[in-house]
C-alpha cells in the first residue's frame, strides 16, 4: 500500500455510524458486560430518585460506539489511542449518531505516521453527548 500523505488525509470523513435505539435491554446488557450496575442506568425508580425522568445510558456505551466507528474503518491493531469527554446525558430511547473526521496527520515519536480523528456523538435533536479523539496508524487508512 502506498503511504498516505497528510494533505490527502486531512478532512477525510469516516462513514457515519447510527447505532440502534438505546433500549432498556441495551442498557441491561451493557451493565452486565461492563460490570457497571449503577441503578440510574437500569432502574427507573432509582433514576427518578436521582432527579432524572428515566434511566440514562452509560457514558461508556457512547464511547464504545465511538470505538466501533473507528474500528469499522481501520483494523483494531491500528488504533493507538481513543479518548472521550462526556458533555450531555443520553436518555433511554435515544438514537445516537456517531461521526469522525481526520484533523491532522503527524509523525509519532517512533517515526510512525499517525492520523488524528475528531469524533462526536450527537442525538437526533443535535445534542452533543460525547466529543472524542482517536489516533490511528495512517498507513492503515482506506485509500478511497
Amino acid at each position: 500500500m502506498t503511504a498516505p500523505t497528510s494533505t490527502s488525509l486531512v478532512g477525510t470523513e469516516l462513514p457515519d455510524l447510527h447505532p440502534d435505539e438505546v433500549t432498556r435491554a441495551t442498557l441491561a446488557l451493557f451493565a452486565g458486560a461492563s460490570g457497571d450496575h449503577n441503578p440510574i442506568h437500569i432502574d427507573t425508580d432509582a433514576a427518578r430518585a436521582a432527579g432524572f425522568d428515566d434511566v440514562l445510558a452509560h457514558g461508556m456505551l457512547s464511547m464504545a460506539f465511538l470505538g466501533r466507528l473507528v474500528t469499522s474503518w481501520v483494523p483494531l491493531g491500528a488504533v493507538r489511542s481513543l479518548k472521550a469527554r462526556f458533555s450531555a446525558m443520553t436518555p433511554v430511547h435515544a438514537r445516537p449518531h456517531c461521526t469522525g473526521r481526520v484533523t491532522a496527520v503527524e509523525q509519532g515519536a517512533d517515526g510512525e505516521l499517525l492520523a488524528r480523528i475528531a469524533l462526536a456523538v450527537r442525538l437526533t435533536d443535535g445534542t452533543l453527548t460525547v466529543r472524542g479523539e482517536a489516533v490511528v496508524a495512517a498507513d492503515s487508512l482506506p485509500t478511497t
